[in-house]
């Protein structure tokens, strides 16, 4: 194995991590936004308000793009494996 093929191996590991956190990131980030606006309207201040949406959302987006995550997972774990034999 090369260095450019571990490179290129840790460059999509990387992306296929990214790409799998997304969702959840992306729910998260949203429903956080629009809870801090529902906040500053209404000047409530309640701590555990911008917490148990986000776990709500972050969860949710988890059970909808489980397959999709597993996926992209299975699909680079196809590809080590596959590099690994080949490689030998």
């Amino acid at each position: 194995m090369t260095e450019e093929m571990v490179v290129e191996l840790i460059r999509r590991a990387v992306t296929a991590v990214l790409l799998a956190a997304s969702p959840m990131m992306i729910a998260g980030l949203v429903v956080g936004l629009v809870v801090s606006i529902f906040q500053a309207a209404t000047q409530i201040n309640e701590q555990t308000m911008t917490f148990a949406p986000k776990i709500v959302a972050v969860l949710v987006a988890l059970v909808i793009a489980v397959p999709w995550i597993l996926n992209i997972v299975l699909g680079l774990a196809h590809e080590i494996f596959g590099n690994m034999i080949i490689g030998s």
